[in-house]
């Protein structure tokens, strides 16, 4: 069945993609990951990545997804069988939809952790500060099995009703609030943030140009980093592109989409180091630096508790626009082989992605001691949540979006991507040339450093 939702126009569609490249990543693993493997020197490695993996990956998605007009799975069989190819190609748009869709049962979980911080911190305040009372806060709401399926399901109905809504009147009307929101919000911490905390000593980390502390495996890490916070290989921006208008340039909206989460990531560091600095706190903390190391400088500051919930809603925000996209994929795909309605493919997709949260809730608490994949030496110690994570981000995705630029390289006319995209003769050989070679194998690299760790 022909797609027939549109974007309104060029900017619905901007908002939208980029509302999907922004997440929880975004905020704390990018101005982290550049700060400690050498400022300046990561972001050229990180910007290289973008521009061998990432970009020709994302124009091949919207070139597959405007051509196709359908979801991730048709649009890739479709234009299989325009090429002459088995449509079972179509596989690979399942697999991304898969992948996206196990991604979402935890990543909620993790979503649901913004939302019981921002009431915690309207209801009750930030405390005393104290590290062992935050740290034991943190661990009492991992502990709580109900309070983590509370904010699971909240989270998930939320952004079930959003994709529910349609494309237009519910995920852009969303991220053309989202969107101006969270940059507003972000704005307004990192200005608080350079006044009242250690600029400088944010600034030096974050952009200091120091190779010497940038490793052979830091560097292939920042090159990774792009494709696997951006979510290309998934089929998000297949999906997405179907319901672009003929007029869009496809390309600029690539551009706009890279340097708009490039400048959010940035914007995230100069928001939360300021502060990390000015109270001698560590900013190696990981994911802990969002829930245990910045409340104790939420805590230390005057207005503490007004920064704080203006925080968590802001990672909120950034959680919900990338959930939305996870479950459109998966709804634009159902939607047309059950012959249900927008509202009701949504709802049970929500549904059935709680049902699949609900492990990941137990892995922190009831289920703790139990380790899935024992047998294996790197995954012995690991929990279900933690299975979960390494067998989509570190297995599924690099091998769909490998096979995606395969497609896109080896099945595709570059004929047909050519005209999607407007490009000329050749910048048409240089595209392909890069799908057909760089991008799965640099996705590989990557993909095989990361599991060597």
């Amino acid at each position: 069945m022909a797609v027939i939702e549109r974007w309104t126009g060029r900017t619905g569609f901007i908002l939208a993609t980029i509302g999907s490249a922004i997440g929880l990543g975004s905020v704390w693993k990018f101005p982290y990951e550049a700060g400690a493997n050498g400022g300046g020197a990561f972001v050229l490695c990180y910007l290289a990545g973008l521009a061998i993996i990432v970009v020709p990956l994302m124009l091949a998605e919207f070139a597959i997804g405007r051509r196709g007009r359908a979801d991730a799975a048709e649009s890739l069989a479709a234009l299989a069988i325009q090429a002459g190819r088995s449509p079972r190609w179509g596989l690979v748009g399942a697999l991304g939809i898969l992948t996206g869709f196990l991604i979402l049962s935890f990543y909620s979980v993790i979503g649901g952790w913004t939302l019981a911080y921002a009431v915690d911190a309207a209801h009750d305040g930030i405390g005393s500060g104290d590290p062992a009372a935050i740290r034991a806060d943190f661990d009492a709401l991992l502990a709580s099995p109900a309070r983590l399926i509370a904010g699971h399901a909240a989270f998930l109905a939320i952004t079930a009703v959003v994709v529910g809504a349609g494309v237009v009147a519910g995920i852009e009307a969303a991220c053309k609030i989202l969107m101006p929101a969270l940059l507003a919000m972000m704005a307004a911490l990192a200005v608080h943030a350079v006044v009242v905390g250690d600029a400088a000593a944010a600034f030096r980390f974050l952009f200091a140009f120091d190779p010497a502390r940038l490793t052979a495996r830091a560097a292939l890490d920042a090159v990774g980093l792009g494709f696997f916070s951006i979510g290309v290989g998934l089929g998000l921006m297949v999906t997405y592109a179907a319901y672009a208008g003929e007029t869009i340039r496809l390309g600029e909206i690539a551009v706009v989409t890279l340097v708009g989460d490039t400048l959010v990531s940035f914007l995230a560091g100069i928001a939360i180091f300021p502060l990390v600095f000015a109270h001698g706190l560590d900013p190696a903390s990981g994911p802990g630096l969002m829930f245990i190391t910045l409340p104790i400088a939420f805590a230390r500051m005057p207005g503490g508790a007004t920064v704080a919930i203006a925080f968590y809603l802001l990672l909120f925000l950034s959680a919900l626009a990338s959930a939305i996209s996870l479950l459109e994929l998966a709804v634009a795909w159902l939607m047309r082989r059950v012959g249900l309605s927008r509202r009701w493919t949504a709802a049970a997709l929500g549904a059935a992605c709680f049902a699949a949260g609900i492990p990941t809730v137990l892995s922190f608490n009831l289920w703790a001691g139990w380790h899935p994949l024992a047998v294996v030496p790197r995954l012995a110690n690991a929990g279900f949540f933690d299975v979960l994570d390494f067998l989509t981000s570190d297995v599924m995705l690099p091998l769909g979006g490998a096979l995606l630029a395969v497609f896109a390289g080896w099945i595709v006319p570059g004929a047909s991507l050519a005209n999607e995209l407007r490009l000329s003769p050749r910048g048409a050989a240089v595209l392909g040339a890069m799908l057909r070679w760089v991008v799965p194998l640099g996705i590989a690299a990557v993909a095989l450093a990361s599991l060597a760790r």
